[in-house]
């Protein structure tokens, strides 16, 4: 066999080489370009691993004054990176994060300056690593989204993208607690697992305490891991990329419209913006509340500050962690009533949905600007067809019937028994309330959770298996879930449909609650039997109060979660996970979808009783 070399014109192939050669110097320039663009982003993200270092490790020095030096570096790129699109093209002014640019440049260019006067003076040592760490987070998110990065999650839907998302959070922040500095002394990985856990799944239950183990970083990173729970990470990484992008693509739309529940399309970033709003505003007034309501003599400035904010998040979120070793059954704050109303209706705002919340704001500021049209500017009243929607109807009712008779059958289990500490009947109504309150996915004890009688921990575990609503920080079965079976059963024994304030409830909403009861009644169990196997000296009671606890992200317990075995303790932390999540959408993101053929089958009728 051989092979023939056809002739080939000269002309031609010095003109490929040309054109090859222009390719290449054109290839160069895009990614010295690339290069250029990626350099911000690239010198935050090493900044910020070297924060985390720097704050978990005792570095000595020398190691720390190049870290000091590097960070200096990094600040003045910030400033350059940031401010040099404005410099080269003012229109770029009118963009909606100008302020927020501006804003991080000034902050930038205030740090790098009281940097360069420390160095100057060597009047005082560094202590502001917490403000540099804020500094860098914020320029690094602004530089991801800026720079258009995205994960390719075009073989994920939904449900496998919220999976991964919390998952992701919960093994990153297990080795942030494993820092040396988050904690006084070392704990297990096992622990640090746990607490990161119950920290994103906003679930509350402990195994170690936090006040006395973890330091003040320490409990920072749990701060910030029920933000990131209570929020959900996708709903904080879409919403961010949208709005420093200036748009978004149609998949982004699709995915935003299932974190926030929007029937419509064209309002998904809207929902976002309101969540995020919500959230900023009710943590504020929370923060500011508690702190007015804590006495001077409490404790000092700073610590007031931080146990304000701390349990003002941790309420909003439903968390239930305290910075306190006795919860707030602690004798520091045990009968300070003012902070627990505070908290309960943190914790039922919380509790309620985002999206509830911002019908029902959305309802009382129309009706307002009516009023004020109507009143100050002589105009004719207008019909608005903004409505409380059939939704919010539903879970606003069956919120107020669980939490008054939960309220009421605390007070009559328990007036005999853990309500006799308080001495005054509004210390015990308080407490009572407070019991009912929390019960729902919160976690905070202001009494024994431990010397509950039978009857009230009986009633504890229902109330924590039915939990807080849809779409909001709160897990269970939630309340619509419920409000909608019990329906259902009151429909199918008077022979009607399923009807409600004049709208018929569709088959598939029903079909879900009944899965969603199913699922968790089915998990609960092998959960529990698991857990009788693996810890047999422990009370069957008990430790099914931990698992309906667990799942329903709730966080009371019996004190029994600090004295389980690792095993156990795995099993409450994926119990914890699979009921955040929730086990529909876990088996949701397992499971492949059936595509539907457009036929039917004939119906047939099953034997039920």
């Amino acid at each position: 066999m051989s092979f023939v070399q056809k002739p080939t014109d000269s002309g031609q192939q010095r003109l490929s080489r040309k054109e090859f050669s222009f390719d290449g110097d054109e290839k160069k320039k895009k990614n010295l370009h690339r290069f250029r663009n990626m350099l911000p982003f690239l010198a935050a993200s090493v900044a910020v691993l070297i924060i985390i270092i720097d704050m978990g490790f005792q570095p000595n020095n020398a190691l720390r004054t190049l870290f000091n030096v590097y960070y200096d570096i990094v600040l003045l790129i910030g400033f350059l990176s940031i401010s040099s699109p404005y410099i080269r093209n003012k229109k770029i002014i009118i963009k909606k994060a100008a302020l927020l640019d501006i804003l991080l440049l000034a902050a930038l260019l205030l740090v790098f300056l009281y940097n360069l006067w420390t160095t100057v003076s060597r009047s005082m040592e560094r202590t502001h690593n917490f403000m540099t760490l804020f500094l860098m987070v914020s320029f690094l998110i602004r530089e991801f989204f800026y720079l258009r990065m995205q994960i390719n999650y075009r073989r994920l839907g939904p449900a496998q993208l919220f999976v991964v998302s919390f998952l992701s959070i919960i093994i990153l922040g297990s080795f942030l607690l494993m820092l040396p500095k988050a904690t006084v002394g070392n704990i297990s990985y096992v622990d640090a697992l746990f607490t990161a856990t119950s920290a994103v799944c906003v679930t509350g239950l402990n195994v170690l305490d936090t006040e006395l183990i973890f330091t003040l970083f320490g409990q920072f990173i749990i701060l910030l891991l029920i933000q990131s729970g209570g929020l959900g990470i996708m709903t904080i990484t879409t919403y961010f990329s949208y709005f420093f992008k200036g748009g978004s693509s149609y998949r982004n739309q699709l995915l935003a419209k299932d974190i926030t529940n929007d029937e419509r399309l064209d309002n998904v970033f809207s929902s976002l913006k309101s969540i995020l709003t919500i959230t900023a505003i009710i943590e504020g007034l929370g923060f500011i509340l508690i702190f007015i309501s804590l006495g001077k003599e409490d404790t000092t400035l700073a610590g007031r500050a931080f146990f304000s904010l701390f349990h003002a998040i941790s309420s909003f979120c439903n968390a239930g962690f305290s910075t306190l070793s006795g919860n707030l059954y602690d004798m520091r704050i045990r009968f300070h009533y003012p902070v627990h109303i505070i908290i309960s209706f943190l914790i039922i705002l919380g509790g309620l949905g985002f999206p509830i919340i911002h019908n029902i704001w959305e309802y009382i500021t129309t009706n307002l600007k009516g009023l004020f049209k109507r009143v100050f500017k002589d105009e004719k009243y207008t019909y608005s067809s903004l409505v409380i929607s059939v939704n919010s109807h539903i879970v606003i009712r069956t919120t107020l019937v669980l939490l008054i008779t939960g309220t009421l059958g605390f007070f009559i289990f328990e007036k005999e028994g853990v309500l006799t500490n308080h001495s005054s009947d509004f210390g015990k109504w308080t407490a009572a309330f407070f019991g009912s309150v929390t019960t729902r996915t919160a976690g905070f004890n202001n009494t024994d959770t431990a010397a509950l009688s039978v009857p009230a921990t009986l009633m504890c575990i229902v109330l924590m298996w039915i939990g807080a609503s849809p779409a909001s920080t709160g897990g269970g079965i939630k309340t619509s879930t419920f409000a909608i079976a019990l329906m259902n059963f009151i429909a199918l024994i008077r022979g009607k449909k399923l009807e409600y304030r004049g709208r018929e409830i569709s088959q598939l909403s029903v079909s879900r609650a009944f899965a969603q009861m199913t699922l968790a009644i089915l998990f609960i169990m092998a959960i529990t039997l698991t857990m009788i196997l693996i810890e047999p000296e422990k009370d069957p009671l008990n430790l099914l109060f931990e698992t309906v606890s667990a799942y329903g992200t709730v966080g009371l317990s019996k004190n029994v979660t600090p004295l389980l075995s690792d095993a156990g303790k795995l099993v409450i932390t994926l119990t914890m996970f699979a009921g955040r999540v929730s086990m529909f959408t876990l088996l949701s993101s397992m499971m492949k979808k059936v595509k539907y053929s457009k036929y039917k089958y004939p119906t047939e009728e099953i034997l039920i009783n």
